[in-house]
């Protein structure tokens, strides 16, 4: 295990601290993450047909989506708070196989990724659908929450293996 990286949030003594970003360059940064929600066949045709009686579902996790990006330093203890200048969250409904792909893209100019606030962004639109239809199907699932890609900063480019 000697050629792992160092842990950044761990200080010389193995206390929990926020890194400073002070020294670091401001550059161009972009996260994309995803998550997925497996419902029964009638809870996606309720939420497709927009007749759930809490209303539009994907509207209201799309919006719960890019208000948990802005708060990710809130909910999150060593995020720093960044100013976001692009937060989009988007569906890929997938009726064969009855789940809901949630993607989620973060971006700003600045010294720290947004991989933490594309995290946050999927996995609370997810969270929101499972809220707005738990009446009706209690046995959603959540899965697959994952950072997708990830461009800027010293570390530069990554993208995940499919």
């Amino acid at each position: 295990m000697s050629d792992m990286r160092k842990l950044t949030h761990l200080n010389e003594q193995g206390e929990a601290h926020m890194v400073d970003v002070g020294g670091k360059t401001v550059t161009t940064r972009e996260a994309t993450a995803e998550a997925t929600i497996s419902i029964q066949p009638e809870t996606l045709e309720l939420i497709l047909s927009g007749g759930h009686k809490k209303g539009d579902v994907l509207a209201v996790a799309r919006i719960a989506g890019i208000q948990a990006a802005k708060k990710c330093s809130d909910l999150i203890p060593l995020c720093h708070p960044l100013m976001l200048t692009k937060v989009s969250v988007d569906f890929d409904v997938q009726p064969e196989s009855n789940r809901i792909r949630i993607t989620a893209t973060c971006g700003l100019d600045g010294k720290t990724g947004v991989e933490m606030e594309a995290l946050t962004a999927a996995s609370v639109a997810a969270l929101t659908i499972y809220d707005m239809c738990k009446a009706v199907d209690k046995g959603m699932v959540i899965e697959q929450t994952r950072l997708l890609e990830k461009a800027g900063g010293k570390s530069g480019h990554w993208k995940a293996q499919k």
